[in-house]
């Protein structure tokens, strides 16, 4: 599978995890980063999203979405990675990674007009939020 093919699925499988979601309501909004998975003390730099290459203001409305969703998602990434224990690392690092997941899915839903598209982004909305839950409880029982 060619980087664009994977791309496109990537980003179908993430629109369809918001599907299972109220009309009009973001996973994100839904969906909370665990407090245990947070690294205490650890200051996140402010990421400015022109060093991608361009500036926002010459950037469509889906590519903006998707910058900031990559944004929150890398911020996230990288507290949980920080875990001292490598299990906790993983499974935050996981959650944080399918909330990206998701977050990608809801811009191919607002944004794409390919059915096909949108039905993979379903897809993967519903799949990630279903492991997002199960991770959240697993991190819930075992993270001191």
């Amino acid at each position: 599978m060619n980087t664009l093919s994977t791309l496109a699925v990537s980003a179908v499988a993430a629109a369809a995890s918001l599907a299972i979601l109220p009309s009009g309501a973001s996973a994100q909004a839904t969906i909370a980063y665990p407090e245990k998975c947070k690294s205490q003390g650890m200051d996140m730099p402010k990421t400015d999203m022109s060093s991608a290459g361009m500036q926002m203001g010459e950037m469509t409305d889906h590519q903006k979405a998707s910058m900031e969703g990559m944004k929150n998602m890398g911020m996230n990434m990288m507290q949980g990675m920080m875990k001292k224990d490598a299990d906790v690392s993983f499974v935050c690092g996981m959650i944080a990674h399918h909330m990206g997941a998701i977050s990608m899915s809801e811009v191919e839903l607002k944004y794409g007009d390919n059915d096909e598209a949108k039905q993979m982004a379903q897809k993967v909305i519903e799949a990630q939020k279903k492991e997002i839950e199960e991770m959240s409880k697993w991190v819930d029982k075992e993270v001191k």
